[in-house]
């Protein structure tokens, strides 16, 4: 969700020659997946090493993100049986589950005796983990959310950062940070339509301020005071002490803000951190990172993957579950590492890699905070009442995408100033109940 830009256009690459879903042999996998920058080092290191070590061939068709979604959703949908294994993510293991798309990977991974699953962090393993019991998919990496912020303008202007600070705490901090340095703003956040863009941040704020999309008997509460709540003080942050453009502003643009000095802190994802701190990174050593802030509730933070998934119709289930093995693993981890360094290591699934030294060293910033963030997530219970469905940042059902984003546009144009909170969710409840009538029948 957090690097969702990556290589522009569309790429379908082969390890070692194919395209996926032609022609293929026993000894192949068709792989449909994400161009996230984790997924182009996996093409990498592929030939040389997984299809060396197995004899199995892997085709690869790689897609933006969301011209993967939209590839994934016809393909499993249908059961066309083109692919083997897809990258997945937690909103979409519930419904393909229970719609009997995908192959359960109990065996996959009890058969394995270097996977290791109780290496996997819980909150990964429990939210790829439909209703039935069964695992649907193994995480390739994973993240949460935090605050991060400019220790050194920090310092500058005398002020101090809790290290599980409060919303209030937070806008009360972005006021006094404000032009502490010229052109900078006090924070920066998602304000860009999309339920996975100015919804991810804001749908975890709706939850600590006591708000939900629905409560656990399916009645919509969009324009409950709670939900309205939450969101005001979202879009009163921004306009007031937020980024210049922010209707416009998604993960990208705020990483930019942050990096270059335009904004003194941020909430967003945990994987932003490898960015800030990389070697060609302006604020590399300047950015500090706490907890996500809260109101009502003890934590914050969100929970996604991007994670491996085999198609039911898929007709490699062998060779697809080698792949995921592999490309799962703790040894392929320590091959980026060794080979590509350990800044680049798919991190946010395995306990193991917060202990690894190498990487500890690598991510020393930020590596403690990241693993504490995921750690701390319960997506059966993100807020301060039951839900009707798991989910943090997102409710796992097949129609909340469109849902959201669509009232995510309401939302994006009251930040620009062209209606208020109550009549944006006046409309976004309309749309929530829509879905919330039909779960009731």
């Amino acid at each position: 969700m957090a690097a969702a830009a990556g290589l522009a256009g569309v790429l379908v690459l082969s390890a070692c020659g194919g395209a996926g879903g032609s022609g293929a042999s026993a000894k192949e996998v068709n792989v449909l997946m994400v161009n996230n920058p984790q997924m182009v080092d996996l093409q990498k290191l592929t030939a040389d090493n997984f299809t060396k070590q197995t004899g199995i061939k892997v085709n690869y068709t790689v897609l933006p993100e969301n011209d993967v979604r939209a590839k994934i959703s016809q393909e499993f949908s249908s059961q066309a049986g083109q692919y083997d294994v897809a990258t997945i993510s937690n909103y979409e293991v519930p419904t393909f589950a229970k719609n009997g798309w995908l192959s359960s990977l109990d065996n996959t991974v009890a058969k394995s005796a270097d996977f290791n699953q109780s290496d996997i962090l819980p909150a990964m393993t429990k939210a790829l983990t439909a209703a039935d019991g069964k695992l649907y998919a193994e995480p390739f990496y994973g993240e949460s959310s935090f605050l991060m912020y400019r220790k050194d303008v920090f310092a500058q202007k005398g002020l101090t950062m809790p290290a599980q600070p409060t919303w209030q705490q937070v806008a009360d901090l972005a006021a006094q940070a404000d032009g502490a340095q010229p052109g900078m703003k006090g924070i920066c956040l998602r304000g860009q339509p999309g339920w996975g863009q100015v919804f991810a941040p804001l749908t975890t704020v709706v939850n600590t301020f006591g708000g939900t999309w629905f409560d656990k008997d399916w009645n919509a509460k969009v324009n409950a005071p709670e939900f309205v709540k939450a969101t005001q003080f979202y879009v009163d942050l921004v306009t007031a002490h937020g980024e210049a453009g922010a209707p416009q502003a998604g993960f990208t643009e705020c990483l930019n803000n942050l990096s270059q000095g335009k904004a003194a802190m941020w909430y967003d994802a945990t994987s932003a951190a490898g960015s800030l701190e990389a070697k060609d990174s302006p604020v590399a050593g300047k950015i500090g990172y706490v907890a996500a802030p809260v109101d009502q509730t003890k934590s914050s933070g969100w929970l996604y993957t991007w994670a491996w998934a085999i198609e039911k119709a898929g007709k490699h289930q062998d060779e697809a579950g080698k792949f995921i093995e592999w490309a799962s693993s703790k040894q392929y981890e320590e091959l980026v590492g060794q080979q590509l360094g350990w800044s680049r290591v798919p991190a946010g699934k395995r306990a193991s890699t917060y202990q690894n030294a190498d990487y500890q060293k690598s991510a020393e910033p930020f590596y403690k905070q990241t693993e504490d963030a995921i750690k701390s997530v319960d997506p059966a219970n993100p807020g301060v009442q039951p839900r009707p469905a798991p989910g943090i940042q997102f409710v796992a059902i097949a129609e909340f995408a469109d849902m959201a984003t669509q009232v995510s546009q309401e939302v994006t144009s009251a930040i620009a100033g062209k209606q208020t909170v109550q009549q944006a969710l006046d409309k976004g409840q309309q749309l929530a109940q829509k879905v919330a009538d039909k779960y009731k029948k």
